[in-house]
């Protein structure tokens, strides 16, 4: 696989280029971290109620900056060029912070010499962010259309059904009907059948859920149990730390390190498309009802179960895609250590360094969850990863 993301990369590197743009004497600011943080802030407070729409914001923002960025010789022209292509894209999809996004813009614009070459880069970034915008028009990830209604399968040994305590419909099924980025179509990557009931590794699995995610287990540790609180949190906000740190500690113009976002988001976007086609099309009872169903009638796992089906795991095959698409840019770890939070477990930091420890402790957290199978969990690491790879080898046709 190393092989393989290694001539991908320099492939990326080709059309967006290695070398950074030129600086002036003084220290420049770095546009990219500051255009990053407005994203993530706008999407934290103006975001929509479905993590695929947050990831297309993201998607749509990014890839239009490092297109506008791509040709600009210039650091002034590439710097306007970033902001106003994010800046656009996001009045347009969080059209509740135009105020704040104003103020970002100017501030980012307000640094930079005026005239031609900030004006270029800024009707370079309208442009790429009003074509993208088009582009993506009807895709099919809006909130309303990723939780369209799914008639819930009759019940039956193995089947998915609505899980307590809140019996909630089936949600983000309408996922796999979206439009994506990059794959031909959503079930491209379709996942095999999972073991089949009472098989050897099906026993194992609820086994293993049934010990080690109950709420009253004594078997689960406590440091396992803080894995799985702070790994409750949704994963387009736990890897928005860990992508930032690639973005600021990676080399390069700034169209390069706008394509590693655009390029994370955009296959993160059909990541999640991928995983509810694989979902939907084997519809697989969750822990709660198998354990249930089979052994104990009154067995709680430690965390409420998702309202979508087992197999495979969306934790798992964005952090499968997530590592790939960060170890093509980055290499296997961030060059630095960085420290990262979660929602789900407030106050708590852990400090990593490579990637694929973040894919570890998402297969982890969501058995002790007790909410998944490590089969869900490790088939959508394997779903993930290749969702990111056909991505990253087609990913240089999105930037012209």
């Amino acid at each position: 696989m190393r092989r393989v993301l290694a001539l991908v990369i320099v492939g990326v590197l080709a059309v967006v280029g290695a070398a950074p743009a030129a600086a002036s004497p003084q220290r420049r600011a770095d546009v990219v971290a500051e255009w990053y943080d407005v994203t993530a802030a706008t999407v934290a407070a103006a975001g929509a109620s479905a993590q695929s729409t947050n990831s297309r914001t993201w998607a749509i923002g990014w890839l239009a900056a490092a297109r506008a960025a791509r040709g600009a010789v210039h650091g002034d022209r590439a710097d306007a060029a970033v902001a106003s292509a994010v800046h656009t894209a996001l009045v347009a999809l969080a059209p509740a912070r135009r105020a704040e996004l104003d103020a970002a813009l100017r501030a980012t614009l307000d640094r930079l010499p005026a005239g031609g070459q900030r004006d270029r880069g800024v009707a370079d970034g309208v442009r790429a962010a009003g074509d993208l915008l088009a582009e993506r028009q009807g895709d099919g990830l809006d909130p309303a259309s990723v939780n369209a209604p799914f008639a819930v399968p009759p019940a039956a040994p193995g089947v998915w059904q609505p899980t307590p305590p809140a019996l909630t419909p089936p949600q983000q099924a309408g996922n796999r009907l979206a439009r994506p980025f990059l794959l031909t179509r959503a079930d491209q990557f379709r996942l095999p059948s999972p073991p089949a009931l009472d098989s050897p590794r099906d026993r194992a699995d609820l086994a293993e859920v049934r010990a080690y995610g109950a709420a009253d287990s004594t078997v689960r540790t406590a440091a396992q149990t803080d894995t799985a609180q702070f790994w409750l949190q949704s994963s387009l906000v736990g890897y928005t730390e860990p992508l930032r740190a690639a973005v600021t500690q990676v080399t390069g113009s700034p169209a390069r390190r706008a394509a590693l976002v655009a390029a994370f988001h955009v296959i993160l976007v059909d990541t999640q498309i991928a995983t509810s086609d694989s979902k939907y099309a084997h519809l697989r009872w969750r822990p709660i009802t198998a354990i249930r169903a089979t052994a104990d009638p009154l067995w709680t796992p430690l965390h409420a179960t998702p309202a979508h089906p087992d197999y495979p795991s969306g934790h798992n095959t964005y952090s499968g895609a997530a590592e790939v698409v960060l170890t093509a840019f980055a290499g296997p770890s961030a060059r630095r250590p960085f420290t990262t939070t979660s929602p789900t477990a407030p106050g708590v930091t852990r400090t990593y360094q490579r990637w694929a420890d973040l894919t570890k402790d998402n297969v982890d957290a969501r058995v002790w969850s007790g909410i998944h199978t490590r089969t869900a969990d490790e088939a959508g690491v394997v779903l993930g990863r290749r969702v990111a790879e056909f991505g990253l080898s087609r990913f240089a046709s999105l930037l012209g």
